[in-house]
């Protein structure tokens, strides 16, 4: 898969997200990387930030919340370019809750794990 294809995916998979979400968003930006830190090589999201439950009156002028979507493990954890398609949609979803201060555990117990 190429990259352009890949983040055509992401872009997608942020498409899918409710409006009634994405108006609430704030200071967050999504980035497709080829691969994530070499501690960590099957990580196929990463949510850096403050979220949105713990910002409160000190929080201005702070550089955007960063999701990045990793491209290489996600195509080496999928098997067929649907599981990509349904892989990355995850993803997204997973560290966009990041962002809403939604924890992993929950994110788990909700089927986006």
């Amino acid at each position: 898969m190429t990259r352009e294809t890949f983040e055509e995916l992401v872009s997608q998979a942020l498409d899918q997200i409710p409006q009634e979400l994405t108006r609430v968003m704030d200071n967050v930006a999504v980035f497709v990387e080829d691969e994530p830190a070499p501690d960590d090589p099957e990580l196929l999201g990463l949510y850096e930030g403050t979220p949105l439950t713990d910002r409160g009156e000190w929080y201005a002028g702070v550089l955007p919340d960063r999701i990045s979507i990793y491209m290489g493990p996600t195509l080496r954890y999928c098997e067929s370019p649907e599981d990509v398609v349904h892989e990355v949609s995850v993803t997204v979803v997973h560290e966009i809750a990041h962002h809403f201060g939604i924890g992993d555990d929950r994110l788990h117990e909700l089927g986006w794990g």
